[in-house]
C-alpha cells in the first residue's frame, strides 16, 4: 500500500500546486521558463502515475474488502466512464462547446466522474484510497479553478464538427482503454 500512497502524494501534489501555491508556481515558471517547468511537471506527474499504477496493482491483492458493491454499480461505472472520456477529450480539442458546457473545466469534471464511477463499484481499501483521493482532489481543484477564474473566458466560435470530433475521439479512447488497455495496465478487465 505504501507505493500506492507514495504515487498518490507525488502525482496529486504536482497537480495541486495551483491550489495551494499559485504564487510559488508563477515564480518557478518565470525562473525556469515555461518549457522547462512543463518538462519538470510532466516528469514528476509521470513518476507519480507509474507509482500509482504499480502500487495499486500490488495493494489491490492484499487490500481488505470494506464492502461488496452490488452488480448494478459495475454497469453504472461503465456508463459514467463514457462521458468522463469525452470530457477529458473536450479539454484538449479546441473550439468545442462541450468544454464550456462543463463550466470551463472539462478535465476536472471528467476526473470527478471517473473517480466517482470507480469508487461506487469497488469496495476494497486500496480502491477507496485511490479513487477517493482523486475525487477529493478534483473537488478541490474545481473550486480553486473557479475561484481563480480559470476557464471563465467566453466560448470561442465553436463548430459542430469540433463537437462531433470531441465525442468521436472520446468514445474511441474509451473503447480502446476499456476493451483493450484496462486489463493489461490495471489488471482488471471491465468487460470480461
Amino acid at each position: 500500500m505504501s507505493i500506492l500512497i507514495l504515487g498518490l502524494i507525488v502525482f496529486l501534489a504536482a497537480h495541486s500546486v495551483r491550489i495551494v501555491a499559485e504564487d510559488w508556481r508563477t515564480r518557478q515558471v518565470a525562473r525556469l521558463g515555461e518549457l522547462r517547468w512543463k518538462a519538470l511537471y510532466s516528469l514528476v506527474s509521470a513518476t507519480g502515475l507509474v507509482l500509482i499504477v504499480w502500487g495499486y496493482g500490488l495493494a489491490r491483492a492484499e487490500s481488505p474488502v470494506l464492502w461488496n458493491p452490488p452488480l448494478w454499480t459495475y454497469h453504472l461505472s461503465a456508463l459514467l466512464t463514457v462521458p468522463s472520456f469525452i470530457l477529458l477529450t473536450a479539454a484538449y480539442v479546441p473550439g468545442n462547446r462541450i468544454r464550456f458546457a462543463a463550466l470551463g473545466h472539462p478535465m476536472v469534471v471528467g476526473v470527478k466522474l471517473w473517480a466517482f464511477a470507480h469508487l461506487v463499484s469497488n469496495g476494497r481499501l486500496a480502491d477507496v484510497l485511490l479513487f477517493g483521493s482523486f475525487l477529493a482532489w478534483a473537488l478541490l481543484d474545481f473550486r480553486s479553478a473557479r475561484r481563480r477564474g480559470a476557464g471563465a473566458a467566453a466560448a470561442p466560435r465553436a463548430t459542430v464538427g469540433r463537437d462531433v470530433a470531441t465525442v468521436v475521439i472520446g468514445l474511441a479512447a474509451w473503447a480502446v482503454f476499456a476493451l483493450t488497455l484496462h486489463g493489461p495496465l490495471i489488471g482488471v478487465r471491465p468487460f470480461g
